[in-house]
């Protein structure tokens, strides 16, 4: 298994956030956590990028326990998360923002054929290269957070909220831009508030209630689960 969560307990004061939650990523698929807003979804990627530390429970990588690993670190061993809300910097230009992105590296000719990938899959910021991140678009602000976290060469690319506030179709794009780059070769763990998008292109899934993972299994099946098309699908 690439990435593993073992029993993992994490606290906000004295809010139990996530309660003993198990969960794995194989190298190669998309799993998505799925849940309402409070569920924990958020609070699990930033413990497993190093942000919260966990009260109890491990994180492994690749076998490695990672549960104490700072957040720079992570980073350099292959894990890359783009946050909810996008959170480029907006002063900056969009150059600027990919280079952010590869601030743990220092192999300059491997970072430019790194922004060249990335434009493959954005074509759009290479029209927009010395532009500043504040005055792009909504769809394309995610785009520039999702290349810069790719620009530390991720194993596991963490995606939190990836369609939060954009148009059916710049989601639908954004979406198929996900299953390109796990198609070259980046397993993801996908955080979406849109379960009938996330369940078309994930693997696997999990759903997570009050900080408890009550579902798991396969995505087709988990789509197909009554309480799931009543609570996340509307059906």
């Amino acid at each position: 298994m690439l990435l593993e969560v073992h029993d993992l307990n994490v606290y906000y004061g004295a809010i139990h956030a996530l309660q003993g939650i198990n969960f794995h990523l194989d190298q190669g698929e998309i799993v998505t956590l799925i849940g309402a807003n409070g569920a924990g979804k958020s609070t699990t990627l930033r413990t497993i990028s190093g942000l919260l530390r966990p009260r109890t429970g491990s994180i492994l990588f690749k076998g490695q326990d990672i549960t104490v690993v700072a957040p720079e670190q992570i980073v350099r061993m292959g894990i890359s998360q783009v946050p909810e809300g996008r959170k480029i910097f907006a002063p900056l230009t969009v150059k600027e923002n990919l280079m952010m992105g590869a601030y743990t590296r220092s192999d300059k000719a491997e970072i430019q054929q790194s922004m060249e990938q990335v434009f493959t899959s954005f074509p759009r910021l290479k029209e927009r290269l010395n532009q500043l991140g504040g005055t792009l678009s909504g769809g394309e602000q995610q785009m520039l957070a999702t290349a810069r976290g790719l620009m530390s060469r991720p194993t596991v690319l963490l995606l939190d909220e990836p369609s939060m506030g954009l148009s059916p179709i710049l989601t639908e794009e954004i979406f198929r831009i996900i299953k390109v780059i796990n198609s070259q070769g980046t397993s993801i763990l996908l955080v979406e508030q849109n379960a009938q998008m996330a369940l078309s292109i994930a693997n696997r899934a999990y759903v997570l209630e009050t900080g408890r993972i009550v579902l798991e299994g396969d995505a087709r099946e988990v789509a197909d689960n009554p309480q799931v098309r009543s609570a996340y699908l509307g059906i």
